[in-house]
């Protein structure tokens, strides 16, 4: 037998080697971890190099954006053809980047403000896309086959050590840097003002090598707010079918709401419309979402238990520091939030997930990456499936089963609010989803879909609701959707008697068949019907931001 040689490694360090020769060059303008912001260019110049993967912290609220903003004054003849992963693609410089050459290919989540411009930057071949993902999925990847190079953080305050309060608004930070600080990678975090004492230490001065004071307090959107003047009587009548034929038909009392005007309509029905029902205590006592300000009602109406946040909201800081007993907070009063475990908390945790979608075909598959506009999926796909792992019960959970085997599990609620025609008169229901055609022109291996219709359990329309955990079958669970999806394509295809006899079996259920009366569904009866309501029931502790300020 012939002896084989193997080709052994020289070194075991090729990473730390490396991470030390590029600190050294910036070393010299430092002071401690300290830089100074003037420099900010010329240290990314010395740390990054071409065909880097390179973190940019920018989630669907707060934004790293002094460093962004630095990035794309680089030269690039010397840096080009990066690797960018960030959860959300939030601010235009960032796709500026790939325009100069910087970067070249993206990992992201979500899009939303810039999906448009992602769209036709795919279509014009200036960005390539490795995949779309939910957030936990892309945070996991850090620790796997995408470990970066360099990452650029935010935070509210540092101290001359380098130690980092985060502040309410944590959400990616801690995973990131981790990621980062524990296999060689750069560190560099931008803050709003370096400190001699910090309120609390988020995360610790060892992890991180570089440090700026930025020019301006990073951006930060309130991204979850919503002005209760727009929640429309569509919205209301959804949001009563909600809490009658799915919360308290299942019991559900811990629970996700995804962002829109669907879920704060039915935040503002609970201290009215649910308490009519008297369902206070029974659902809705624990929540996993960021602290929306249309919960504010529910809250101080004794509804709500607690809540755990992705991220803070803009002006909920001393609402939130005035009651700890429902919000997750530190000794210094403010909030701790942390997008990944309260990720895992939506996954695992929560009965139930509710969230609406842009378009949905006839087997439930839903998307928000339509023709010309490439938003990505945020948390919903990692929260708006059932999750095979879970092993605790619930009454919500069980009441899903369909089978009294033993050995078969329950069944998370996973929730589709959606209006049969969108703005401008096109179906929500279509035939086939537009990111079928916007994958294969992207050439994404599969169609970029956000929840996969196997993992709905109910549609919500404002026709009704389709239990599609209750149908036998593919073709039934077909004319379940189509009974609710009005005079779409898809729901088109309804006929009258199958219609009738679904409903009669419960697996389709109109407003009336649930007592829902159609003609209540007014905006009298939300707890709150604009802003300044909002500011009263928070007892003036709740600040919105200008650009929601009416009064």
């Amino acid at each position: 037998m012939k002896e084989q040689t193997q080709q052994r490694r020289t070194s075991w360090t090729t990473r730390r080697d490396e991470k030390a020769r590029r600190m050294q060059i910036v070393r010299p303008w430092m002071t401690g971890p300290i830089l100074p912001a003037g420099k900010t260019v010329e240290a990314l110049e010395s740390i990054i190099a071409s065909g880097d993967r390179l973190v940019m912290e920018g989630d669907n609220q707060k934004q790293a954006d002094f460093l962004s903003r630095s990035l794309v004054k680089v030269d690039a003849k010397k840096i080009h053809d990066l690797h960018l992963i960030i959860s959300s693609i939030s601010r235009p410089e960032q796709l500026t980047l790939f325009e100069l050459g910087i970067a070249k290919k993206i990992d992201f989540s979500f899009a939303g403000p810039q999906s448009l411009r992602v769209a036709q930057l795919l279509e014009d071949g200036v960005l390539e896309i490795g995949a779309i993902h939910t957030y936990v999925e892309l945070y996991a990847r850090l620790l796997v086959d995408l470990v970066p190079n360099v990452v650029l953080v935010c935070a509210e305050q540092a101290d001359h050590e380098g130690n980092l309060f985060t502040g309410p608004n944590t959400e990616d930070t801690p995973v990131i840097v981790e990621a980062a600080a524990f296999h060689d990678a750069i560190v560099v975090v931008q803050v709003n003002k370096i400190v001699d004492t910090l309120p609390r230490v988020d995360i610790p001065g060892s992890w991180i090598d570089i440090v700026v004071e930025a020019d301006k307090p990073y951006a930060v959107e309130p991204l979850f707010t919503r002005d209760p003047r727009h929640i429309n009587d569509l919205q209301i009548l959804t949001g009563m079918m909600v809490i009658r034929g799915v919360y308290e038909k299942h019991q559900v009392q811990s629970l996700n709401h995804g962002i829109g005007f669907d879920t704060a309509a039915i935040e503002l029905l609970l201290p009215t419309y649910g308490e009519s029902l008297g369902l206070r205590g029974k659902i809705c006592k624990h929540f996993a979402l960021n602290p929306h300000p249309t919960l504010i009602p529910a809250i101080e109406s004794g509804w709500v238990e607690s809540v755990h946040s992705f991220g803070s909201e803009i002006g909920m800081d001393e609402y939130i520091r005035a009651r700890p007993d429902i919000f997750f907070t530190g000794r210094d009063g403010s909030l701790r939030s942390n997008r990944v475990l309260c990720q895992l908390a939506g996954q695992y945790a929560v009965d139930a997930f509710i969230g609406a979608t842009l378009q949905m075909d006839g087997d439930a598959n839903s998307s928000t990456v339509t023709t010309g506009r490439l938003a990505g999926f945020g948390g919903a796909p990692n929260m708006g499936h059932d999750p095979h792992g879970r092993r605790h019960s619930s009454p919500a959970w069980l009441d899903l089963k369909t089978n009294a085997d033993p050995t078969l599990p329950g069944r998370k609620l996973v929730v589709q609010t959606i209006e049969t025609f969108a703005k401008g008169g096109e179906p929500a229901f279509v035939e086939t989803l537009d990111a079928v055609e916007v994958g294969r022109r992207a050439g994404m291996p599969i169609a970029p879909v956000m929840i996969y219709g196997q993992d709905v359990s109910h549609v919500v329309t404002e026709e009704g609701i389709a239990y599609l955990y209750k149908t036998e079958g593919v073709e039934e669970r077909r004319r379940a959707l189509a009974a609710v999806a009005g005079i779409s394509p898809v729901g088109l295809k309804a006929k009258a008697n199958e219609t009738a006899e679904l409903r009669r079996r419960g697996v389709v259920a109109f407003p009336e068949d649930i007592g829902v009366q159609r003609l209540q569904a007014k905006r009298s009866l939300l707890a709150a019907r604009s802003m300044e309501d909002l500011v009263a029931w928070s007892g003036g502790l709740y600040q919105p931001p200008a650009k929601f300020r009416s009064w």
